[in-house]
């Protein structure tokens, strides 16, 4: 399987960064192979132009400023998101992915009756995401709803893709981690991903 690994965090030592070279070790050993695409060191603009907007409905929509990344999507069997929750989000680098590169005619077309939208990405067969949370989980998920999952599972895999497998792991309480529940972390990630079949 062909999978396109997105990591969204500014720090090159992040604890992120760590967890994306055990996923790609592991999907390696597994025989997948892995595109790497780090939106900080790749120099990712994240901001929705003015004509990117004021194109949404055209057809096509023109996706020339994002093609190369557009087309590492197109190629991609499997998608793999890392990154840190904050404040209960995406990092701004992330949502701004999804916004100019999960387009009309990339990740889904509008449907010609109005309203509806149709998936495009029916290629992709999973979807993993792999974060980490300042908060305990109970904040997240009871309190705050788990949106973040939310989104990507009942949003852009629902609406992007049809009958993905779905998951998402989570590092919750990141600011008080220790060492040992990094390592386990580490080690749940290697587990799943070399599952991959």
């Amino acid at each position: 399987m062909r999978i396109l690994m997105v990591l969204a965090h500014p720090l090159e030592d992040s604890f992120a960064a760590a967890v994306a070279r055990i996923a790609r070790e592991a999907l390696e050993a597994a025989g997948h192979a892995v595109d790497l695409l780090d939106l900080y060191r790749e120099d990712f603009d994240p901001r929705l132009s003015k004509a990117e907007r004021g194109g949404y409905f055209d057809q096509p929509y023109d996706t020339s400023a994002v093609a190369d990344i557009v087309a590492r999507l197109k190629a991609a069997d499997g998608l793999i998101f890392i990154f840190p929750q904050w404040w209960f989000n995406f990092p701004a680098i992330l949502k701004g992915f999804f916004d100019r590169v999960f387009a009309p005619g990339v990740a889904f077309s509008h449907d010609a009756a109005g309203g509806r939208i149709v998936p495009q990405l029916t290629h992709i067969r999973l979807l993993y995401a792999l974060t980490t949370t300042g908060s305990p989980w109970w904040l997240v998920r009871l309190y705050m709803g788990d949106p973040v999952r939310r989104l990507l599972k009942r949003g852009i895999a629902a609406f992007c893709s049809k009958g993905l497998n779905f998951r998402m792991l989570s590092l919750h309480d990141m600011d008080r981690a220790t060492d040992a529940k990094r390592r386990a972390h580490l080690d749940r990630v290697r587990k799943l991903l070399s599952a991959i079949r």
